[in-house]
């Protein structure tokens, strides 16, 4: 193995199962297929039912998970309707990119509230703004938030490029917005699947000499993950235990999903100490070519465009293609990316 390429492979992820995991996980399996033959000629009254039974028997697993966080599992009901309405136009092929960006922006600020502020607290902080109106004297306006500032400001963003680089700094933005205007650090990781393999025996491939971190500074700190799709769990496996290999304790680790698959969420949570994994909505299973179904598609290609096969785009430029409009909004968020970046 070249000193510049770390490799995990499928059969070491699947050590991290139990018995039990590979029951529920069959169990899955076989209600998913079951559905799937409502699909064609589609019967939605039983393609509705099927969906039902899945979700019930993800919500009964899961409950034996506490470090898994499903949105439409732990928050309250009322807030039910917007997950199923944002995901929902997340799936649709009909969703353009400029769209599918809007409703990912809506995905990772309902993922905040739920890890930062879904429980009451009594400790409040006070954003304190200045407005327009100065007749006849300048006004000003006080709004409580919820004080958070001891839960992120020990914390490093961590982008698992291509697909996770936008709602890695939407996650950084709601952080900064939230608490005492703190602007996270960033360590930048090129992790790739090898898609010649297939789910059984797929690679996970970290290539060195395209990330840009500082180990010192990834040691003892809260690592975030803000990843649209978590499939297998390989990705952030492989670069949390080569973090560990060289030394990186990590205080936490949250993993950040707008779609995981049980399987996904089940690998991470065991292979790694204190992770939790916080998703919007979570899929049954996988098919062999470990995609998600019934998925969303390739969130990276839906959020940046396809790269040509000759000449894929370094971070630089996938963030120069985001236009004037992000980098405006995100301009802290991008400094910080780019002094990690340039040195």
């Amino acid at each position: 193995m070249a000193q510049d390429k770390i490799i995990l492979k499928a059969e070491d992820l699947d050590g991290y199962l139990t018995d039990q995991d590979m029951k529920d996980l069959a169990c899955l399996d076989e209600m998913f297929k079951e559905t799937m033959t409502h699909f064609e000629p589609l019967n939605k009254d039983k393609v509705i039912e099927s969906y039902d039974k899945l979700g019930k028997k993800m919500q009964e697993i899961c409950a034996a998970h506490p470090n898994i966080q499903v949105y439409s599992f732990v928050t309250e009901e009322g807030a039910h309707a917007e997950a199923s309405h944002v995901i929902s136009k997340l799936r649709d092929i009909k969703t353009d990119h400029q769209e599918f960006m809007y409703y990912s922006q809506r995905a990772y600020e309902m993922l905040f509230r739920m890890a930062y502020t879904g429980k009451h607290t009594d400790k409040k902080s006070h954003i304190f703004v200045q407005t327009p109106v100065n007749f006849p004297v300048q006004n000003y306006a006080v709004h409580k938030i919820p004080d958070v500032d001891s839960q992120v400001n020990n914390s490093v963003m961590c982008v698992m490029l291509r697909g996770a680089l936008l709602p890695s700094m939407i996650m950084s933005k709601e952080i900064q917005e939230y608490s005492n205007d703190y602007i996270t650090p960033f360590a930048l990781f090129k992790i790739s699947r090898n898609d010649n393999k297939k789910e059984n025996d797929m690679e996970y491939i970290l290539d060195l000499n395209k990330s840009f971190f500082n180990l010192e500074q990834l040691d003892g700190k809260d690592l975030i993950f803000a990843d649209p799709m978590n499939a297998t769990g390989g990705s952030l496996v492989t670069v949390v235990k080569y973090l560990q290999s060289q030394g990186v304790h990590p205080k936490s680790i949250k993993f950040f999903n707008t779609i995981s698959t049980l399987k996904g969420s089940i690998r991470v949570t065991r292979a790694l100490e204190n992770c939790t994994c916080y998703t919007l909505w979570v899929d049954p299973v996988m098919n062999e070519k470990a995609y998600i179904m019934p998925g969303l598609g390739d969130a990276g290609d839906r959020l940046n465009g396809c790269d040509t096969k000759d000449a894929p785009r370094n971070i630089m430029q996938l963030i120069a293609d985001y236009g004037h409009n992000i980098a405006g909004l995100y301009r802290s968020q991008l400094f910080e990316i780019e002094r990690t970046v340039l040195g």
